[in-house]
Parts: structure tokens; sequence; C-alpha cells
């Protein structure tokens, strides 16, 4: 959160610009707090040599991933297009209507109709999308309380992967045969699962240059209280970022009670604990934060 013991990290929530090509086309993953100053920028730097075109992707809609969306200032400029992706809502309300919701008098005053953008809505499920320019991007469903994607670009030999918010996967059968509901098979079949759908995150982000990874608690925080809230550990993040042979880590979705003092000094004792073990670099996400993944072949 905002203030004097977090200026550091920042306390903006999700917004990650990506740009590539010659032209630097461009990509928003996330529309939390953070997409207010990159819609500012965007106007006073993008602007000025033309119309906006970008995709915006949605992990999810929970509320902190949305929260900087009617404050975009591109689509109240007319001309600029914008296609919106978000997970396929299995509940009632597609995006475009949850969208709605949230552009609707009773939270902000001006309408959904009245954008001056043209934005096209597109629901996503698990699928790879090829486009013209050559950047590819891969859509995996992550666990989380409500329909969540990861997303994984593609683009020169270069990669970069968003797990936002994430859980790892776990066995919800009873595995104490004195447990109540305690049935053999299921508890064997459940630990069968939950490994395969871990493995399959896994084999997501493989080998990827750049894993922008969930990791909200440590392992104590989370098994004392917070199984089944949603979000990762540093310790997992870790242990399955270096399975799967990735090259840089990113923490991210700190806890919004850490201070930077406090990030600084667990990024170095995890820095510490895994030195000579991998050689995965690890990061903490922090606003402002620029990677550089130049094409194969034209590294500086």
């Amino acid at each position: 959160m905002p203030g004097p013991t977090t200026v550091g990290y920042g306390g903006n929530t999700t917004c990650l610009e990506l740009r590539y090509g010659e032209d630097e086309k461009l990509i928003i993953v996330g529309a939390g707090s953070g997409i207010k100053p990159l819609g500012d920028r965007i106007v006073r730097e993008d602007l000025p040599k033309g119309p906006v075109t970008a995709k915006l992707f949605l992990s999810h809609t929970h509320w902190d991933h949305i929260i900087g969306f009617p404050f975009f200032v591109p689509i109240f400029i007319p001309g600029t297009r914008l296609d919106l992706y978000s997970p396929v809502n299995y509940e009632e309300r597609s995006v475009e209507e949850i969208i709605g919701i949230q552009l609707s008098y009773q939270y902000f005053p001006v309408r959904q109709s009245e954008l001056s953008a043209q934005i096209s809505y597109h629901s996503l499920k698990e699928e790879v999308m090829e486009l013209d320019d050559g950047m590819k991007i891969t859509t995996k469903f992550l666990n989380h309380p409500v329909s969540t994607l990861g997303y994984r670009f593609d683009y020169g030999g270069r990669s970069l992967v968003t797990l936002y918010d994430h859980e790892p996967f776990r066995n919800v059968f009873p595995t104490d045969p004195q447990a109540d509901g305690y049935d053999e098979a299921a508890a064997k079949e459940g630990e069968v699962v939950a490994e395969q759908e871990n493995a399959r995150i896994r084999a997501f982000y493989a080998g990827a240059d750049a894993v922008i990874h969930d990791a909200q608690y440590t392992q104590a925080e989370y098994d004392e209280k917070f199984v089944g809230w949603g979000h990762s550990t540093y310790e997992w993040a870790i242990r399955e970022a270096h399975r799967a042979k990735v090259k840089n880590l990113y923490f991210f979705h700190h806890d919004p009670l850490r201070t930077d003092d406090q990030l600084d000094a667990m990024l170095l004792e995890y820095r510490r604990k895994t030195a000579g073990k991998t050689t995965m670099e690890i990061h903490m996400a922090r606003e402002g934060l620029e990677i550089d993944l130049p094409p194969v072949g034209r590294e500086t």
C-alpha cells in the first residue's frame, strides 16, 4: 500500500507494460491502479505519434486487477483501439458486462457506452495466439478463487511469463486415515492430480527468460493461516521455477503490509539461501522496474 515505508517498491496494484518490435507495439497485462500513470505517459509520449493501439490482458477480474481501468485516459480519446482479453467467466457475466458494471453511474461518472475508444472484448481459455508480427501468446489457467490466466509471451527467441495470482495445487482430500471422510483411493488420486497440475504449470513457464510469480507469503505464513487464499510462497516459487529452468524469477504480489526494508531483507535472505544451488537469478518486482529482453542475436 502507498506510504513512506513503501515508496521503494511502490503502492500501485498490477500493471505491466510490454513493448516489442521496432515500432514498439504495446501490450498491457493487468489493469490495477498502475494503469493510471501508464495511461498518462502513453498520452504524453505515444499519442503525438498517432492514435493509440494496444492489447490489454487481464489475469482475472478481482478488484485489485481492474481498479485502474476507468482512469486509463486513452479510453476517453477518439481513435484509440483497445483489444481487451480476459479469462472466460464460468459464471453469468462476460468481461464486457463486468467492465460495464464498473463503468456505471453507481461507481463512476462515465458509462461504458460513453467511452470514445473502440474497445473489443475477448474471452480466453487455454489457447495459443500467434500474431502476425511474430508475437506468440500462450495462456494457462491458474489456481485462484476465480477464473485466472497466466500469460506467456514469446518473441524474438525470448519469453516472459506472468503468474499473477496463483496457489500451488494441493490434495483436497483427507490423507489422515483417522480423519472424518477419509478414503484411501481418493487420497491417493488427489495426490496424483495435484502433482499433475503443478507439473503443467512448470511446463507452461519452462525455460522462460523472466517469470513474474505470485509470492505473497513465506512458507511458514502460508502453512499457519493462508492455505486456500489463492497465493503462493517465496519458497514454492523458487523451487518450482528452478525445476523449470527459469532464468530470472521476479517475486510479485507482495503482502501489502510488508515494508521496503522487509522486502529488501527477504530478498537478500532468499538469495543467500539459494547461492550456489541454482543458476536462476531472483529479484523483487517493484514499480518502475524495467526488464530488457533483446531478441536472440541482438544482445548488447
